[in-house]
C-alpha cells in the first residue's frame, strides 16, 4: 500500500485520504513516501488509457484503474487521446483533443472517478466540495468532470478579467447542478491565495473541502502518462532506440505539468532535459536561474493566461523531492513566501535542479513571432502557450536530443492572439472568434467549440476577492 505524507512533515496518509483531502493538514502538498519505479518497455506501447491504469495502480493503489479507465477518456475526439505529431524539426503533443481542448482534460477525465471512489469508502453519505482556483482551463476541465458526480459539488474561482472570453465562456456555460463559477475581481494568485485560506479556515457543517487544481496528487499523477506514450511513440516510429534520452519542452505557470515530467524521469523514463518555458511573468525562470523566488512583482496580464502566475504551488514538491526530503527546509521556505513573497535556496540545491531544468521567459511579442513563423514554414497553429515552449525548444534546444514540445491548448481557445500573430482580419476576444478563425484557416472548428456562443450562461456571480470565504460559506447552504 503507497502512503503519502506532506512536503511539510506531516505523515501517515492513503492515497485515498492524499486524493480526498487534496492538501494535507499543515497546509502541504502530498508526496509519496516513497518513489514509484517503471522503466520504460514495452508495456508502454499499449493503449494510452492502459498506461495510465498501470501508472496510477502503481502510484495510487485500491482504485481498480483497469476497470474505468477507457470510459473516463470515451469524450475525447481520438483513440489516441494524445497524438505526438512531426511538425519540422520537432515533434508536437497534441494534449487537447478532450472535451475543453486543454492539456487539464487528461487529468480530470480521471480525478472525479478517483474521489467518488474513495469518498464512497471514506466517508459514505458525507458531501464534499471541490474548491478550484483557474487561471483559465483548470476550470471548465473540472466542471466538465465533476458534472454530474452524485455527492460531489465543484465551485471554480476564475479571475474575471484575467483569462480569454472563450475560457470564460467555457465555465460559466457549463451545464450540471452540482457546479458553478465564480469570476473574482483580481488574478489567478488572489484567486489561489483565496482558496488555500479557504482550506486552511476549514468550512462548518458536514461538509468537507477538496481541491483539483495540481496541489491535488489526483490531478497530477494522471499527467505522467503522457510523457511515457510520447517516448513510446518515438520509439515506435523508429525515431529513438528504447534507452535514448528525450527533451521535453513544457508551457509552465503552477508547475504541475513540467513536474509529471520531472517524476516520469525520477520513475526511470529516459528524460534529458525538462524545458520550463514561462511567459512575462517570469518568477520560474528567475528561480532556476538565481535560485531566488520572487512574487514581490506586479503580474502583467499576457495572450497566455494560463500562465500569467507568480505563485507556482507545485514547485514545493520538486524542493522537497530535490531536497532528499527535507520537510523542514521547504516548510521554511514556504513560511518566507508568505511572510515575505520571497525565498532563497542556496546554490548546491540550484545545481541539482539544474542537472534536470532549464527554464526561459518568452514574452508576448516573441510568441507571436514564433506563432507566425511556425505556421509560415509549416502550416501548423499553435496557441500562444505551446509556442512558448517551441520557443524554448528553439533557444535551449542545443542537444542532439530528440525535442517533444507539449502542446496544452487549442490555438481556437485564443483566436485573438492567434488573429494577431496571423494577420486575421475582423477577429477580437470574443465567444464567436473562433468561427471565423476557422474559416480564414480552412479548417472546421473543433466540436467542443461549435455551438459555444449560443448556450445560455448559467452562472454570473463576480465578486471581490476578498469575499471569497463568505461566498463558499454561503454556497454551501443553497440549493445549486
Amino acid at each position: 500500500m503507497m502512503n503519502f505524507q506532506s512536503t511539510r512533515g506531516h505523515r501517515g496518509v492513503t492515497s485515498q485520504q492524499a486524493v480526498l483531502d487534496g492538501i494535507a493538514p499543515d497546509g502541504g502538498l502530498y508526496v509519496p513516501a516513497r518513489m514509484p519505479v517503471l522503466p520504460y518497455g514495452g508495456w508502454a506501447q499499449a493503449s494510452f488509457a492502459q498506461v495510465a491504469a498501470r501508472i496510477l495502480d502503481i502510484w495510487l493503489p485500491g482504485f481498480d484503474a483497469d476497470n474505468w479507465m477507457a470510459d473516463a477518456y470515451a469524450a475525447f475526439d481520438t483513440p489516441e487521446i494524445a497524438p505526438l505529431v512531426s511538425v519540422g524539426p520537432r515533434h508536437v503533443l497534441e494534449l487537447f483533443h478532450g472535451p475543453t481542448l486543454a492539456f487539464k482534460d487528461v487529468a480530470l477525465s480521471v480525478l472525479p472517478r478517483l474521489m467518488k471512489k474513495a469518498a464512497d469508502e471514506l466517508r459514505p453519505g458525507q458531501e464534499h466540495l471541490v474548491l478550484i482556483a483557474t487561471s483559465g482551463d483548470t476550470g471548465s476541465a473540472a466542471l466538465h468532470g465533476f458534472s454530474g458526480v452524485a455527492g460531489i459539488r465543484a465551485l471554480a474561482f476564475y479571475p474575471f478579467q484575467g483569462i480569454s472570453a472563450v475560457q470564460r465562456a467555457q465555465m460559466v456555460t457549463m451545464e450540471g447542478r452540482n457546479v458553478r463559477a465564480c469570476g473574482i475581481r483580481g488574478d489567478f494568485d488572489d484567486a489561489q491565495r483565496g482558496v488555500k485560506a479557504i482550506f486552511a479556515d476549514g468550512m462548518p457543517g458536514n461538509v468537507r473541502l477538496t481541491s483539483a487544481n495540481s496541489i491535488n496528487i489526483g490531478r497530477l499523477v494522471p499527467q505522467i502518462t503522457y510523457y511515457y506514450t510520447a517516448y513510446a511513440a518515438l520509439v515506435w516510429a523508429k525515431r529513438i532506440a528504447a534507452g535514448d534520452a528525450v527533451d521535453f519542452s513544457v508551457p509552465t505557470g503552477n508547475f504541475g505539468d513540467i513536474l509529471a515530467g520531472w517524476l516520469a524521469k525520477a520513475m526511470g523514463l529516459p528524460v534529458g532535459k525538462l524545458i520550463c518555458a514561462t511567459n512575462a511573468n517570469d518568477a520560474l525562470h528567475q528561480f532556476f536561474e538565481t535560485g531566488f523566488y520572487n512574487r514581490r512583482r506586479p503580474l502583467v496580464k499576457t495572450l497566455s493566461p494560463s500562465m500569467d502566475i507568480l505563485v507556482s504551488s507545485n514547485l514545493e514538491r520538486l524542493l522537497w523531492h530535490a531536497s532528499g526530503g527535507d520537510s523542514i527546509l521547504v516548510r521554511a521556505l514556504m513560511t518566507e513566501l508568505a511572510s515575505k513573497g520571497a525565498y532563497h535556496i542556496d546554490e548546491a540545491l540550484r545545481q541539482r535542479l539544474s542537472q534536470d531544468l532549464v527554464s526561459i521567459s518568452v514574452d508576448d511579442h516573441q510568441a507571436l513571432d514564433t506563432i507566425r513563423s511556425v505556421y509560415k514554414q509549416h502550416r501548423y497553429a499553435l496557441d500562444p502557450h505551446t509556442a512558448a515552449a517551441w520557443a524554448g525548444a528553439e533557444a535551449l534546444g542545443q542537444s542532439d536530443r530528440p525535442c517533444v514540445v507539449l502542446a496544452t491548448a487549442s490555438p481556437f481557445k485564443f483566436p485573438q492572439a492567434m488573429a494577431m500573430a496571423l494577420d486575421v482580419p475582423d477577429i477580437g476576444d470574443t465567444v464567436d472568434a473562433g468561427d471565423r478563425l476557422a474559416d480564414w484557416l480552412g479548417v472546421p472548428v473543433p466540436e467542443a467549440l461549435a455551438d459555444l456562443a449560443d448556450r445560455p450562461e448559467r452562472h454570473s456571480d463576480v465578486i471581490d476577492a476578498d469575499f471569497m470565504a463568505a461566498y463558499v460559506r454561503k454556497a454551501v447552504n443553497e440549493p445549486w
